[in-house]
């Protein structure tokens, strides 16, 4: 920054031709000035201006270097306008991963809406089901499910996972309907083939695990939803991945009054970014866009 500093004082005193007219320009003293000039061709071992009392005259060095300095802090203030327009305006890059379910179901609706409110953001969306690394991948925002590990994140609550166990009327109609969680067992159950979220449970004080038949695994909520539409099983799906089907009648809710869980914790969703003194206005609005605008009822 030193050496900026001078480069600015000494293109000014080219442009001005004059110390003391440079040192009105910058309100700062004619020493001032002087010193940096001796300062910066001290560094570069080189006479830059010849000074006289009278007048100043740049040297063949000065006048070859006045053009590289010239473009260097033209530059550097460009870039300083750069910036500080990104941090007043939505705009650039904004990198979003999430989780593949919660994305296909809440998120990538609301994309075409959100890009038109912000065309000058561009967005970079990955949906994945591996825990990323906001810092190394330079991901902007992260939404998953599950506890926050890292202190140094900010979590953005957007939802609890409510999970619902439903089933077409027609599957119900050729199989019956469990009238109680012990039957559960005599149905083919479709479940999230997916470490730790295979198994099902009632939610009291301490979960209990559920006996159930499953016959058939996918790790997909969609290809959960797929499968129950069409008849294969019961599915135990979040509320906000089913809401559309459980109103129009295409799935059923089943043994409402229980609260069960493919995990053995209660869940919620996150939005997760990086814990910045200033959130650039890009990560700020987005979060504002979807708190706003999902919809989980």
């Amino acid at each position: 920054m030193a050496t900026l500093t001078r480069l600015h004082y000494f293109n000014r005193v080219v442009e001005t031709g004059s110390i003391s007219q440079t040192s009105r320009l910058l309100d700062v003293q004619p020493s001032s000035v002087s010193r940096q000039l001796t300062a910066l061709e001290k560094e570069l071992g080189v006479r830059l201006i010849n000074r006289t009392s009278r007048k100043l005259g740049l040297t063949e060095a000065g006048k070859t270097y006045y053009q590289y300095s010239r473009r260097i802090t033209a530059e550097f203030d460009e870039a300083a306008r750069i910036v500080n327009d990104l941090q007043q305006k939505p705009k650039g890059i904004l990198k979003i991963s999430m989780t593949v379910g919660f994305g296909e179901f809440c998120i990538l609706p609301l994309i075409p809406a959100f890009s038109k409110q912000y065309p000058e953001i561009k967005l970079e969306l990955e949906m994945t089901g591996r825990v990323v690394d906001l810092v190394e991948e330079n991901v902007d925002i992260a939404i998953r499910t599950g506890q926050l590990r890292d202190s140094n994140l900010i979590a953005l609550k957007l939802t609890d996972n409510n999970f619902t166990l439903c089933a077409s009327p027609q599957f119900l109609r050729e199989n019956g309907m469990p009238k109680s969680l012990h039957d559960l067992n005599n149905f083919n159950c479709i479940s999230y083939e997916y470490a730790g979220w295979r198994d099902w449970y009632l939610m009291k004080e301490k979960p209990n695990k559920l006996n159930i038949k499953s016959e058939l695994t996918i790790r997909s909520i969609n290809g959960q939803k797929q499968l129950a539409l069409h008849h294969a099983g019961l599915a135990l799906l979040p509320i906000w991945a089913v809401k559309e089907e459980l109103a129009n009648g295409s799935l059923v809710k089943l043994l409402n009054q229980h609260v069960i869980s493919p995990y053995e914790s209660l869940s919620s969703t996150y939005a997760i970014y990086l814990n910045r003194e200033l959130v650039a206005p890009k990560v700020r609005v987005f979060l504002d866009f979807i708190k706003k605008n999902i919809d989980f009822n």
